[in-house]
């Protein structure tokens, strides 16, 4: 490696790249990146001149990371098209319009300033997987690049196909007031434009784009920016409002008196609207989410299937594609909808539209349709610290304990486990539907703990004590981010 090329391997994450700018990462850094994209793509496409997409953020470094990834993909081989200005989700459309080979979109989502990264995908609609994050870092750190002769063009006004075809589609009938929160990110420029052309009406927070981000993140966990939106929505009587991360791949939902709204319960709102006209459907969730799903009586009567599935974007998208499920919701904000709906990536604008489509079929107020859920006691998802190095042992050693207290019928708050679920971690269900769960975080050092009752908060504290109990015992869990 030469002297001034700077790029931290740790910035290959789980399913993208995402580094400090100018710390972590120079341009040199972002072009070797670029290379080993390139050699990559022409790998696994098999092709000397692959078509990519590129696009990128409103951050103020954004153009000039995506002229150094450019120069990269080119010196490979790679004919780039470059759609401009861009949210994720386009970029994932355009490779469906465009027909192209692969995408790279220059992103760091919600992070703070001062970050950049990629999203990238090869297979249309999926963004890389833990592998193929692996292999990139090792054709890009070993320097093992292909050498060809690429090409670069512009596609001018991209921005209005990909409006047009949410647009088209999702005409409501019924006037929607929504506030609609961007945090200033790029969500602005396409959200407002795309809910007003199916028809809402619409109060605009922050949508004009500034890169420094002056009031908060854009980002739909963020208690700054959902008080915001909460307020909003009181002060001008709307119906809904909805919070946009910063590259526009998902959303946050208030309710009409200012309630935030669990992703995964209005998952159940939306998978309920869908069920009836699309019968004998799947949906996909991740395992944070709430039990209702798999008893859910509007589910069960029109015949539909609810797969629980490991938590991360990437993989609901892929078991979403692989089980061609109509729709997964991930308890992040991330939704996937897949035909007649969607292309099966997560676009926080379209499951806004799907939200909107909830309300114009239905003749009650968001807030009156989540009373009609059941109601569930369930905890904030909590994270106790394990080394990076021990935490996937220490939950595999909970799952044997955890199997062994099920086979031996031994009872917490005198329930006995009814069925475990172990894709990732473990998830343990009771008779009544309560649940807990005890996974590894992918991308911190520590372990991710969640529980849920239907029955009582007590019972949901029990479960907690009984998981954390399990957990003082191995000796190697240390302080909760928070704790009920």
């Amino acid at each position: 490696m030469s002297e001034d090329l700077k790029i931290d391997p740790y910035g290959f994450r789980e399913y993208d790249a995402r580094w400090v700018y100018k710390k972590d990462i120079n341009l040199l850094g972002v072009t070797n990146l670029g290379k080993g994209l390139g050699t990559q793509i022409i790998k696994h496409t098999k092709k000397s001149n692959p078509r990519v997409i590129i696009g990128y953020d409103y951050r103020s470094y954004s153009e000039e990371i995506k002229s150094a990834l450019k120069k990269g993909l080119i010196s490979t081989g790679c004919l780039i098209e470059d759609i401009g200005l861009s949210l994720s989700p386009m970029v994932y459309f355009a490779q469906f319009n465009l027909d192209a080979d692969a995408v790279a979109m220059v992103t760091a989502s919600h992070n703070e300033n001062g970050w950049t990264g990629v999203k990238m995908g090869i297979k249309k609609g999926l963004t890389h997987a833990p592998e193929e994050m692996k292999e990139l870092k090792e054709i890009t750190l070993k320097e093992n690049f292909t050498i060809g002769l690429g090409s670069e063009k512009e596609i001018k006004n991209f921005q209005k196909i990909y409006k047009d075809d949410l647009i088209n589609k999702n005409k409501i009938k019924k006037k929607i007031k929504a506030v609609v929160a961007c945090g200033n990110g790029t969500a602005g420029i396409f959200a407002p434009d795309i809910l007003r052309g199916i028809g809402c009406e619409i109060i605009e927070l922050d949508c004009n784009l500034d890169w420094n981000f002056p009031k908060y993140n854009p980002n739909p966990e963020d208690l700054k920016m959902l008080h915001a939106i909460a307020k909003a929505v009181k002060d001008n009587n709307a119906d809904i409002g909805f919070g946009f991360d910063g590259d526009g791949d998902r959303v946050g939902v208030i309710d009409n008196d200012g309630n935030e709204i669990f992703s995964d319960k209005i998952g159940l709102l939306i998978a309920r609207n869908l069920s009836s006209k699309h019968k004998n459907s799947k949906f996909i969730v991740d395992v944070k989410s709430t039990g209702l799903y798999s008893k859910d009586k509007v589910l069960i009567e029109n015949n539909c299937e609810t797969i629980y599935w490991k938590t991360g974007h990437s993989h609901i998208k892929r078991k979403v594609n692989t089980e061609n499920a109509l729709a997964g919701f991930e308890k992040s904000g991330h939704f996937f909808f897949n035909k007649p709906l969607g292309y099966g990536y997560d676009d926080g604008i379209n499951s806004a539209i799907q939200v909107c489509h909830l309300l114009d079929n239905k003749d009650i107020k968001m807030s009156e349709m989540i009373n009609q859920l059941p109601n569930t006691y369930q905890t904030p998802t909590m994270a106790p610290f394990c080394k990076d190095e021990e935490k996937y042992q220490v939950v595999e050693e909970l799952v044997k304990q955890v199997t062994k207290i099920m086979n031996n019928q031994i009872k917490i708050d005198n329930q006995t486990i009814s069925e475990i679920l172990t894709v990732n971690g473990i998830r343990f269900s009771f008779e009544d539907g309560s649940w807990g769960l005890i996974r590894a975080s992918s991308n911190k050092p520590s372990l991710v703990i969640v529980t849920e009752s239907p029955t009582s908060d007590n019972r949901k504290k029990k479960i907690f004590n009984f998981i954390d109990d399990l957990l003082k015992k191995t000796g190697k869990i240390g302080q909760y981010d928070q704790k009920i």
